[in-house]
């Protein structure tokens, strides 16, 4: 806010250009400069970005998505987007249905999560995917598979996790659960695979046999982690993360809903935390899509493996035991 008296010292720098190309516009107060930013294109452009295209075909196609690749451009991510590679992949040939900032794409993974994702190329089979999304799987044509490793083993080994999310209140750039009043169906059903890193506790000398077997059946540390498949029955935005979270067992390496658990890295040996430090995102991979062709009807399912990063913090926590 200027006085009648200031506007003396208020002078006006229209078109000035800074060492980073940012345009100096309008009204400049001494000691205070207004700038914006260059401009951004207002369609996506194609860049050479290399793609692990696992099936194509003229109306549809599946990528192995790596840890770190954004899914289409959003504030922040204006390039280097799964979008830009694939327009420069597949050309023209992307269905226009969902807009110039996503064209082709009928689900999402999250940046930090690695995994399948399947993209339309023509409008047929975008409405035809769209509708088996919406469906949620319920229909039986649509699956969807996740590998995660959480923070300590579930109670129950075998379970699903039925709470509605909405935005945060607290955070709008989090997903929270909420009531059903207030938030969308989400359901996640889990499985643990395997429990990891909890030693064995050694029976000592002169014990009974049967207070050494006792001893022995017990773990002295209680196991760290779980590895654990994920089904989704829902597929909301990071709904896998908030569940498990909301259950107590967050994904390791998730410091957006796991932080609460950043002192259990104490628990982890040497090698574990080296695996996980250099993971550095959430432990969270899609290793299964299956769909029905939206346009041949041809029931199609791929798998992904484990990529490096989550095996070798899998292999590290196994050699903790």
């Amino acid at each position: 806010d200027c006085s009648r008296s200031g506007s003396s010292s208020v002078t006006r720098n229209v078109g000035g250009v800074t060492a980073a190309g940012w345009v100096v516009v309008g009204i400049v107060v001494p000691g205070l400069a207004m700038v914006v930013p260059p401009p951004v294109a207002a369609e996506p452009e194609g860049e050479s970005i290399a793609l692990d295209v696992v099936y194509e075909d003229e109306h549809v196609i599946v990528i192995d998505k790596p840890a770190g690749l954004v899914v289409h451009p959003a504030a922040g991510h204006d390039s280097g987007t799964l979008v830009n590679a694939l327009i420069a992949h597949c050309g023209d040939s992307l269905s226009g249905i969902g807009g110039v900032k996503r064209p082709g794409i009928v689900h999402r993974l999250d940046k930090d999560t690695s995994g399948l994702l399947v993209v339309a190329k023509s409008d047929a089979a975008h409405q035809g995917l769209a509708e088996q999304f919406a469906a949620h799987g319920r229909d039986g044509r649509l699956q969807r598979a996740y590998l995660g490793i959480c923070w300590r083993v579930p109670a129950k080994r075998v379970g699903s996790i039925d709470a509605p999310l909405a935005r945060s209140t607290q955070n709008r750039t989090k997903i929270a659960v909420t009531s059903a009043a207030k938030g969308r169906e989400a359901v996640t059903h889990y499985e643990v695979i395997e429990a990891l890193g909890g030693a064995a506790m050694k029976a000592p000398a002169g014990r009974s046999s049967v207070k050494r077997t006792m001893a022995a059946a017990k773990p002295a540390v209680a196991p760290v982690a779980a590895f654990v498949q994920l089904v989704l029955e829902t597929g909301r935005t990071h709904q896998i993360r908030v569940h498990m979270a909301h259950i107590g067992h967050p994904l390791l390496g998730d410091t957006t809903y796991g932080a609460g658990f950043k002192a259990s890295e104490a628990q982890l040996g040497e090698s574990a935390a080296q695996a996980l430090h250099a993971l550095g995102r959430q432990a969270l991979h899609a290793a299964l899509l299956g769909f029905e062709h939206p346009v041949t009807g041809e029931p199609m399912q791929f798998e992904s493996e484990l990529p490096a990063d989550m095996m070798r913090l899998l292999e590290a926590l196994r050699g903790e035991r």
